[in-house]
This record gives structure tokens, sequence and C-alpha cells, in this order.
């Protein structure tokens, strides 16, 4: 197996790695029931369906006062 003869640089070697690092966005899909944009094969955090079906119940919220 070859091996240096010399040592390479950082700036050498951080440049060869930094030629493969790419930040991509996150693919998006719209929600078919309320239009909100979720990541495919994802249950829709807005409403709670996937696959047209509802498969998590909305969170309802406890209101604080005098019961």
């Amino acid at each position: 197996m070859a091996n240096p003869k010399k040592k390479h640089t950082p700036m050498r070697r951080d440049m060869r790695r930094s030629a493969n690092f790419k930040l991509t966005a996150a693919s998006l899909a719209k929600c078919s029931q309320c239009g909100a944009f979720v990541q495919p094969h994802h249950v829709c955090p807005a409403c709670g369906f996937y696959g047209g079906k509802l498969v998590l119940p909305p969170k309802t919220t406890k209101k604080k006062g005098k019961e």
C-alpha cells in the first residue's frame, strides 16, 4: 500500500474533506387533509393524518381556571 512521503498540511486535508460536505434541504410534501408541509412518509403534526386516515387524535389543551 502506498504511503505519503510527506505530511499533508491541515489546510490540504480540510480542503479535500470539504469537497464532499454538502447540506441538502429536507424534502417536503403537502398534507392531503390540511395542506400543511410534511416530510414524506410521516404523520402530519398539524392534523394527525397519514395516508388519508386519522392516526393521531388532535391534541387538546387544558385551560387554567376555576373548575
